[in-house]
């Protein structure tokens, strides 16, 4: 599974939360999680694994931050084969975390089975800024955070991701992205 959304949208908790349900479920899953590296230093913060603590000490978990190292599409330049090599060493489910920065972060898209846009419910004019690019990629689009006083931005967005999502052209015969 590829996940990507605009910071602050929750994904690296969505992950924690999602991978130990599964690995309670006794599956084993891995986490490859890209950050971004810096343009001046090329360094990268590799901050996600630290945001996953309960997922990072279950031993049926392997999380991996990676830098971008200049790569774009919100995935490193080895991905893909991070990807094989974690369904080679047994993990059941991989879930690879994007940068997660804006319209053009879905190159994950063609290395996974599913690809999930994660939004926030009340992050201002969602349409506007996430735009076409990585809407028509995504085959799920899941509004997080979406309780207490949220609840009524999280139905409005919702409600607005499934009419847009009608106007794109379809890119499977089988599956209808759900919102």
């Amino acid at each position: 599974l590829g996940l990507s959304g605009p910071p602050g949208a929750g994904k690296s908790t969505f992950i924690e939360c999602f991978g130990k349900m599964l690995t309670e479920r006794k599956y084993k899953v891995s986490v490859l999680a890209v950050d971004p590296s810096s343009s001046t230093s090329g360094g990268s913060l590799l901050g996600d694994k630290t945001r996953m603590t309960e997922l990072s000490r279950d031993m049926n978990a392997y999380i991996r931050p990676s830098p971008t190292r200049g790569t774009l599409g919100g995935v490193t330049r080895t991905t893909n084969e991070a990807i094989l090599l974690c369904e080679g060493g047994g993990y059941d489910v991989v879930l690879v975390e994007t940068v997660g920065v804006g319209q053009s972060e879905f190159a994950v898209a063609d290395m996974v089975d599913m690809f999930i846009l994660l939004l926030p419910p009340a992050g201002g004019d969602e349409l506007q800024g996430i735009k076409r690019g990585i809407i028509e990629m995504a085959d799920l689009v899941a509004i997080n955070k979406a309780d207490g006083d949220l609840v009524v931005p999280a139905r409005r967005i919702q409600a607005e991701y499934i009419s847009a999502m009608k106007l794109l052209r379809k890119r499977s015969k089988v599956w209808r992205p759900k919102v």
